[in-house]
């Protein structure tokens, strides 16, 4: 018997099928490793590390397809993700590195304007201080991301700047690895940011952020720098908030004068009222909704969105460089108000101290 109709359901799993990327043949991947090895070679690599990096041996790796495919979902909630991130163990080891690197930092700090701090608490959520820089090939993965499809042109540029990176003799093939996504080295720089941002402090020629200290920090604060960071000025304050605060001024589209703030009964943890400022301005930030943690954040919290978009990372980057800065925890329990008045909130408190304060 002929079917001419197929139910809902049927068609649904049809179209689903039909929208699925097939299993690529090894044919179609020869042929388009092909065309890759003469556009990188047209877009100045050399065709020495075109032979080196795009073997015949090279082959999409089905998991990077996998992970790539996998929609993130929410599984943990602000308090649990800072639990993790900014764990006991990591504002001490930050503690250790910064004091450890203090001289190295200074100079970097002072010189692109940065907080040190920042710098090391970057370090240390990206990769915990150089300890994870992931494993994977990063020619292999890119290719494999390039040729996969979904975010196809994305990833092709990123592989043709990996081989110039190659090409450049920043790192050796061999020891060229990374994410699974391909961000690469202690600062966990795509290739795009590498070329752009990475510098060579030491001065040896090449811009190493998988094993040079000092080309890691610079680097960092190269990007924070050329993103728009503020010298001396906080990323934020964690604030208690009125119960009956309005959703409508929640969001780093909403920003308004600290005065404003003042004015909605928004106060420090210890109690203190916002500074009476009506220049400076502040958004008010909830990554866990109403009924988690407040923050009164500046524009350098908004910096360090730009490196990951992500109001849970940015808020902990923020409260671990609180951590490291001060040596002691910073915004973790809420203690009780003073009966003595505590000095108002202010975009830079006693406790952020700007690079050519290090100099001590």
């Amino acid at each position: 018997m002929k079917i001419k109709r197929m139910n809902g359901m049927a068609a649904v799993v049809v179209l689903a099928l039909a929208m699925w990327p097939m299993p690529a043949t090894a044919k179609d991947f020869a042929s388009w490793l092909q065309q890759l090895r003469r556009d990188a070679v047209a877009q100045g690599v050399s065709q020495q590390t075109v032979d080196a990096a795009l073997t015949d041996s090279l082959q999409p790796i089905p998991r990077i397809i996998e992970l790539d495919r996998k929609q993130p979902e929410k599984t943990r909630t602000f308090a649990q993700y800072v639990e993790s991130v900014v764990s006991a163990d990591r504002r001490d080891k930050g503690r250790t590195r910064y004091l450890n690197n203090k001289q190295l930092l200074t100079e970097i700090g002072d010189k692109y304007g940065v907080d040190p701090a920042t710098i090391v608490a970057l370090w240390g959520v990206e990769t915990s201080y150089g300890a994870i820089t992931g494993g994977y090939n990063i020619i292999n993965a890119l290719a494999t991301l390039a040729y996969d499809g979904r975010r196809a042109d994305f990833f092709r540029a990123e592989l043709i700047k990996a081989l110039q990176i190659v090409d450049g003799k920043h790192i050796d093939l061999a020891d060229f690895k990374g994410s699974w996504a391909g961000a690469m080295g202690q600062c966990q720089f795509m290739p795009s940011s590498f070329m752009r941002y990475a510098v060579d402090h030491d001065g040896d020629g090449r811009r190493d952020i998988w094993a040079t200290q000092a080309d890691v920090f610079a680097s960092a604060a190269n990007y924070l720098a050329e993103s728009g960071w503020k010298r001396g000025q906080s990323w934020g304050h964690e604030v208690q908030t009125p119960k009956n605060i309005s959703r409508d001024l929640v969001g780093l589209d909403k920003e308004y004068p600290l005065s404003f703030w003042r004015g909605q009964n928004i106060r420090g943890l210890a109690g203190q009222p916002v500074a009476d400022d009506a220049v400076l301005k502040a958004s008010l930030v909830q990554p866990d909704g109403p009924s988690g943690r407040s923050f009164l954040v500046y524009d350098n919290y908004k910096v360090i969105m730009k490196w990951n978009k992500s109001t849970y990372f940015a808020t902990s980057v923020g409260l671990l460089s609180d951590h490291i800065r001060s040596g002691k925890s910073v915004s973790v329990a809420k203690p009780k108000a003073k009966a003595s008045s505590p000095a108002p909130v202010t975009a830079v408190p006693a406790t952020v101290t700007t690079p050519a304060d290090f100099n001590n």
